[in-house]
């Protein structure tokens, strides 16, 4: 039979080789990056499957699934067959496990070097493709309570204020901080900005008697701790 005018669906497939299918038989480490989206699409367009759809995502452009981790919904919904609907399933569904893999960190989390923190959010904040500027908030023990988003955008000193900075940190009770923010470009190298708003936050915490431990710079698997460098 001729194969002009077939439309491939994930119901042509053999039940063995649908994405859903070989979830529930083999687990989800069993499928490829396409069908775990093509789980989460839940369903095609009228010209293209799930898994079509899904590929169509991951070849959006060079940066393959790292695009999904700081993507819009503008940018999703420009892909043929990607909906608002479907945009905010993936954003959501990304976001999630953002949060899951932070949770599963923050309880009883200590901080007794750089590395510590760096191993807390790299994966999170070295993909951003806008500056975000973030604390975390510590007990006595140096424990981690929260992490905070500051702002997103790129750093001065009217965005990142003392005051939204720790409005935070006594709300939570927190006896110190440490700020962290990304630098999109991948280069963790400190601005000098960033130097000055590290010093003017200091001045603040040191009136409010909450200590500023140390301000870490992400960049793209790399960073720079600013205290490390003696620039704070």
């Amino acid at each position: 039979m001729s194969s002009y005018g077939y439309k491939a669906t994930i119901k042509n497939l053999p039940p063995d080789e649908r994405p859903r299918e070989k979830l529930l038989a083999y687990g989800p480490r069993k499928l490829s990056n396409a069908e775990l989206l093509a789980i989460l699409l839940a369903k095609g367009s009228k010209e293209q499957s799930a898994i079509s759809l899904a590929e169509a995502i991951l070849s959006y452009n060079k940066e393959g699934m790292r695009f999904l981790t700081d993507c819009t919904v503008e940018e999703l919904s420009s892909i043929k067959g990607i909906g608002l609907a479907k945009s905010s399933q993936l954003i959501a569904a990304v976001e999630l496990g953002k949060r899951i893999a932070l949770a599963t960190k923050v309880n009883n989390y200590k901080i007794k070097s750089p590395e510590d923190v760096v191993d807390l959010l790299m994966e999170e904040m070295r993909y951003n493709k806008k500056e975000h500027f973030n604390i975390l908030l510590l007990n006595t023990k140096n424990e981690l309570i929260a992490e905070e988003n500051i702002s997103v955008g790129s750093l001065n000193a009217s965005i990142v204020h003392p005051r939204e900075v720790f409005i935070r940190a006594i709300k939570r009770s927190s006896s110190a901080i440490i700020l962290v923010h990304n630098h999109p470009s991948g280069d963790p190298s400190p601005s000098s900005e960033d130097i000055s708003i590290t010093k003017r936050l200091i001045d603040a915490g040191d009136i409010l008697g909450i200590k500023v431990l140390d301000h870490i710079i992400i960049g793209d698997g790399v960073f720079t701790s600013l205290k490390e460098k003696s620039l704070m």
